[in-house]
């Protein structure tokens, strides 16, 4: 069975593998119970039962996961766990009155009158923080529900930069943080550590997918990571560090399960099959690189709202580390036309403006890239990566799945 740890002062035992509700569900977007196939409930059900059977008590999903809780509801019903805890997201409204008409959606969804763990979903900027935190906002809506016994214990879920997930840690107003952190991306370190200071649970998201695709990794990644597949791998990295409490399993079909599984009979010799894996990988990036780019490719960035055209240079740049490095083909295809495409989810713009032609209103010149570049060492190379990357990755529109 997979073992619990502590979810912090919300003193749930948790499992250190959830099941995710995000890859399961038929459609993206909301559809009539009439309207889900028999197939795609007796998968999502598949799924949930042996997520059930191998101890996968988390179950968590989200109002904008398309019909994954319309789909779940039944399915709950259907396949019991006396240990189980759920949790679904509501992302914030300015107005609360809408964020209450979506929690009561949920609610209805699921068919539950309880839902141990509530999420605010998406507080990627300032205002989504203020809309919940401010008086008369979502959070009293969610302790009005707390008060009525519907809620146990509200947490916040981000894709936001570094500065806002520790300014809404500080203000200690909730319990439990879902965040981004894995081995491709450690930046948001900071943050597990300042809510592992205010005992908070720390749930990882989509260490699957968004850690590069490794439900579909390239021939490079899996010699890199031999002998343990690149999932197990990732799971072993995040499960080791002391701050995690739990992380994301995404799984579109049972067998999703199976490697995540597997990672949890390799735990207890994590420190030794790391180490090697992690001097092979830092390896790889050197060849292909160099050790002067990947100790200063970051220094002298200006932000994306600071950049012609919104270009977001930080994120672009580190496609093309991963790209070059490792070969993450399909993650860099993704993420890349993600930019400009996933409202605040993914922020900034992709290299597409980039020299484009006359017709294009905030086309960006190289004269006027090279003079944002001025603080960075890379500020003559940088130009070709673009233009690189522009012609690999640039001909797919990539849209985000949700609002």
């Amino acid at each position: 069975m997979i073992p619990t740890r502590r979810f912090g002062r919300t003193e749930l035992p948790m499992p250190v593998l959830s099941l995710g509700g995000m890859r399961f569900q038929q459609s993206w977007t909301d559809l009539a119970a009439d309207a889900i196939e028999a197939e795609s409930q007796r998968n999502l059900e598949a799924t949930l039962a042996a997520a059930v059977v191998a101890g996968f008590h988390h179950v968590e999903t989200a109002r904008y996961y398309g019909t994954s809780e319309l789909q779940l509801g039944p399915a709950l019903a259907r396949h019991p766990d006396p240990k189980r805890i759920l949790q679904t997201k509501i992302p914030p409204r300015d107005d609360p009155a809408a964020f209450e008409a979506e929690l009561e959606r949920s609610f209805s969804l699921l068919a539950v009158e309880r839902v141990e763990l509530l999420a605010v979903h998406g507080l990627n900027l300032p205002e989504h923080l203020e809309q919940t935190l401010r008086p008369g906002g979502c959070m009293e809506v969610l302790r009005r529900w707390q008060a009525d016994g519907a809620i146990g214990h509200v947490g916040f879920s981000s894709h936001g930069p570094l500065e806002l997930l520790l300014e809404a840690i500080a203000s200690d107003a909730f319990d439990y943080i879902n965040l981004h952190w894995y081995y491709i991306r450690q930046d948001n370190g900071p943050a597990l550590t300042a809510a592992r200071e205010r005992d908070m649970g720390v749930f990882l998201i989509s260490p699957t997918d968004k850690g590069g695709h490794l439900h579909s990794p390239s021939a490079r990644l899996l010699e890199l990571c031999e002998p343990l597949h690149p999932i197990v791998f990732n799971d072993l990295f995040c499960l080791s560090d002391p701050r995690v409490h739990t992380i994301s399993v995404g799984a579109a079909r049972p067998s999703d399960l199976d490697l995540h599984l597997q990672a949890l009979d390799l735990l207890e010799q994590a420190p030794e099959l790391l180490s090697p894996i992690e001097q092979r990988l830092q390896q790889g990036l050197t060849e292909r690189l160099g050790e002067t780019w990947l100790q200063s490719w970051q220094q002298g960035l200006p932000s994306w709202q600071n950049t012609p055209g919104e270009i977001n240079l930080p994120v672009l740049l580190w496609l093309h580390t991963l790209l070059q490095g490792w070969d993450l083909e399909s993650f860099a295809q993704a993420r890349y036309g993600l930019l400009g495409n996933g409202s605040h989810w993914f922020p900034g713009r992709n290299a597409n403006r980039f020299e484009a032609g006359p017709s294009e209103p905030a086309a960006v010149s190289e004269a006027q890239l090279l003079e944002a570049l001025s603080a960075s060492p890379w500020q003559q190379q940088i130009p070709g990566i673009l233009r690189q990357m522009k012609a690999r990755l640039g001909q797919k529109t990539v849209k985000r799945l949700g609002p």
